[in-house]
């Protein structure tokens, strides 16, 4: 069983853990092609590329230029503890053991636009590009197009070596968009969260984000093997919603 999560926009900008352990991505060669594109951009084309402010530009302006393999504690730290959206805050990975970092790394999968799928554990060094950017790799015209093949061919690899062939998928569509989904052959499960609002269950970017690291945690903490086992999720008010959900389209309310 692999659960899928987004990366996030925001970075811690120091790790909130010394944690000695860490592996290396397995697309470095790909993430290099990728910097070696964006350390061409000024800060005004990072600005308007990345449709983000002129300060925030020049900070990833310097972050690209910066970016500098190989990687190693001193320049770099684990993907799962830089990321700090409200995904992160809900899965909280800095107050892991570490046999559940060990858990995590078995079985959490992150999509990324620069390194493409990466373990808990692998180094990064800090970078802004989503998926969903309009820039050309290496002739291909776009991210998606770039990392499909690539992506899809090492999940379902690791799916096939799974203990369950199932995806949770968790991550936003702009990311699970970048999977061939029909190569995997695979059960695909993706949990929606929603609130009770006016006498009506609502989805709440802010809530759903946070319940989706709330529910990656809840998988970590009790150790889940077997899928059903996710319904019994319950943090911070949550519950399987046997009414609205599907077979493989679960809904958690509150």
């Amino acid at each position: 069983m692999i659960i899928l999560l987004s990366p996030a926009k925001t970075l811690y900008d120091h790790s909130p853990v010394q944690l000695e352990k860490y592996t290396e991505s397995q697309f470095m060669p790909e993430a290099k092609k990728i910097i070696a594109v964006m350390k061409k951009k000024k800060p005004a084309q990072l600005a308007q590329l990345l449709d983000i402010s002129f300060k925030l530009a020049e900070l990833n302006f310097h972050r690209f230029q910066a970016w500098e393999p190989p990687f190693n504690l001193d320049n770099s730290w684990q993907s799962i503890l830089m990321f700090n959206g409200d995904v992160y805050q809900g899965l909280k990975a800095e107050t892991f053991s570490d046999s559940q970092f060990e858990t995590a790394q078995q079985n959490i999968r992150i999509l990324s636009g620069v390194y493409g799928l990466l373990k808990p554990l692998d180094l990064i060094q800090p970078y802004r590009l989503e998926m969903g950017i309009p820039i050309s790799i290496a002739g291909k015209k776009n991210l998606y197009e770039f990392w499909r093949t690539k992506i899809t061919t090492l999940l379902k690899t690791e799916l096939a070596q799974s203990d369950q062939n199932t995806l949770i998928n968790l991550a936003s569509k702009e990311y699970f968009s970048a999977i061939d989904t029909k190569k995997l052959k695979t059960r695909i499960i993706t949990p929606s969260f929603k609130e009770l609002k006016g006498g009506q269950y609502q989805m709440v970017s802010f809530f759903a984000k946070r319940a989706r690291g709330l529910m990656s945690r809840f998988i970590v903490l009790n150790n889940i093997t077997n899928p059903e086992d996710i319904k019994a999720f319950d943090m911070e008010g949550y519950y399987f919603n046997n009414q609205l959900s599907k077979e493989n389209d679960w809904v958690f309310t509150r």
